[in-house]
């Protein structure tokens, strides 16, 4: 593997539910404390690197969550089957029968999600959505094997997909967890990279957000603390190239980053949205106009701290979200690591105040 596969390994192979990133900012850090002046956290664990180029302002943030979709220990029954809480959301079809990592005090667990066979259900029950109420995981239940004692699997420990990062037969398709948002991790560290060789006339705040898909906590709380004038939110949007959708859609593994003028939690900057658009021309960088109709990201958060920061949602078109296994294409976040390098690059004093003026 390259460093592009071995960077997105260590990121989505790591755990990192919401309320649980710790392992996540380690990464960053990591990688990040050499290429930048300085590091700080919020008080809900946000982390913040900052790197200074030609001018102290204006202050642009890159963000992207650290955490994933998972879920927690609710309950465990007397006969060690353990009943659980979605952190983030989840749609019932895609969570049964797929296997999972309780992450205990003496280590990581093994089991797999189960309900009442199909065998065993009315008709008229095979039809529904089966709730995540009535699953549960089980880790090898046995009547008299203490799960608790044996296992010290305990209520309130954090599961998460098991799902290891996969290059697939056509060697640019991955495989993998936590794509959302791990994505948005690695091009913040990929950015500061880059930035290390090229002149930018602003400080740049690369952001590992906690809580976002909880309800964009940690995005609140780091815009706040780092005082952003622009804001360029990464994550990822949701591929429309499989079979069962209409139409010819922009948003397909391959057409480049997907600028998104539309979604649940932000309307973007139109100013910065077309100087983006302009950027990607300039560079020859291919890209696509694309919407979310519900859902949100950290802009939701960030466009609307103290009197307001212009801001955009850049995304990568992807398979599955939401799910154990999504999949991205290797060019388009390469493709959109360039192009926020790009307009990083453009945003100058005298930009940026254009950005909200008449």
């Amino acid at each position: 593997m390259d460093s592009t596969e071995t960077l997105l390994q260590e990121l989505v192979d790591a755990p990192g539910v919401p309320g649980h990133e710790h392992e996540i900012a380690s990464i960053m850090k990591n990688h990040l404390e050499t290429i930048s002046d300085e590091i700080t956290y919020d008080r809900l664990g946000s982390l913040i690197a900052a790197k200074k180029g030609t001018a102290d302002s204006p202050r642009i943030m890159v963000a992207g969550h650290m955490d994933e979709v998972g879920f927690m220990v609710k309950e465990i029954d007397k006969k060690g089957f353990i009943k659980f809480l979605p952190l983030g959301g989840w749609w019932g079809h895609v969570v049964l029968a797929q296997r999972v990592q309780i992450l205990t005090k003496k280590g990581p667990v093994l089991g797999v999600v189960g309900s009442t066979p199909p065998h065993l259900l009315k008709e008229e029950e095979r039809k529904k959505v089966l709730e995540l109420k009535d699953m549960y995981i089980d880790v090898g239940a046995k009547d008299g094997y203490d799960v608790k004692k044996n296992l010290g699997v305990s209520v309130g420990d954090a599961i998460v997909p098991y799902s290891p990062f996969t290059i697939m037969n056509h060697k640019k398709m991955y495989l993998a967890k936590a794509f959302d948002n791990r994505i948005g991790c690695g091009i913040v560290i990929e950015l500061f990279k880059k930035l290390q060789r090229a002149k930018h006339p602003n400080t740049v705040l690369g952001v590992g957000t906690v809580q976002e898909e909880v309800g964009l906590r940690g995005a609140g709380t780091a815009a706040y603390m780092g005082d952003p004038d622009v804001g360029i939110v990464t994550d990822v949007t949701v591929a429309r190239d499989t079979p069962g959708m209409e139409g010819e859609p922009p948003e397909k593994m391959g057409s480049g980053p997907q600028i998104v003028v539309y979604d649940g939690s932000m309307i973007p900057n139109v100013k910065l949205r077309d100087l983006v658009i302009d950027t990607a021309e300039k560079n020859k960088i291919p890209y696509g106009l694309s919407y979310l109709e519900r859902g949100g990201t950290d802009g939701g958060r960030i466009h609307m701290t103290k009197f307001g920061v212009p801001s955009i949602f850049i995304g990568l078109a992807t398979r599955y979200i939401h799910g154990h296994a999504s999949m991205i294409y290797r060019d388009d976040y390469l493709n959109c690591v360039k192009l926020i390098t790009a307009v990083v690059k453009r945003l100058d004093k005298k930009t940026v105040q254009s950005l909200t003026q008449v």
